[in-house]
């Protein structure tokens, strides 16, 4: 699927358009995409800052969507765990940005061609438009080739 489709369908996920997050760019290769969460009057917490569980699901699936994309059908690629560092109040529209560094697919693809299970940490900071870090986003990724395509 062209990633400029895959960005439209993601916008219009119910757990996204009903809390105001939006993907701002999906590149054409998969390696790269942008998040805001905007700041709204039903999103924000008691407090009137930006809602946690709303921090984490702006950042929830894209490891993995981006990595599945890469390794395709030949692989299970799973969230195994997640993490969420609270770093200041979020009182505005919040960003993330998610970059997959060149080697690292390699890196999984041949950690994982035996049928081997791989778990590596990703990280993702959301920022405020100023570049100010309102929370660390850490997720583990469980990878694993499927019986069928495994080298014996």
């Amino acid at each position: 699927m062209r990633a400029s489709t895959f960005r439209r369908l993601l916008n219009l996920w119910p757990p996204f358009l009903c809390n105001s997050i939006r993907v701002l760019s999906l590149d054409e290769h998969y390696t790269e995409a942008r998040v805001v969460l905007r700041l709204r009057l039903w999103n924000r917490n008691y407090v009137r800052t930006q809602f946690g569980g709303n921090l984490f699901a702006m950042t929830d699936p894209f490891w993995m969507l981006l990595i599945l994309h890469h390794l395709g059908n030949d692989h299970v690629v799973w969230d195994k765990a997640g993490t969420i560092d609270f770093v200041a109040p979020g009182r505005a529209d919040v960003y993330a940005h998610f970059k997959l560094e060149p080697g690292v697919l390699e890196e999984l693809r041949a950690a994982a061609a035996h049928g081997d299970k791989v778990l590596r940490w990703f990280e993702v900071q959301v920022k405020t438009a100023g570049g100010d870090v309102i929370a660390v986003v850490r997720k583990q990724i469980y990878i694993r080739q499927k019986p069928r395509a495994r080298q014996n």
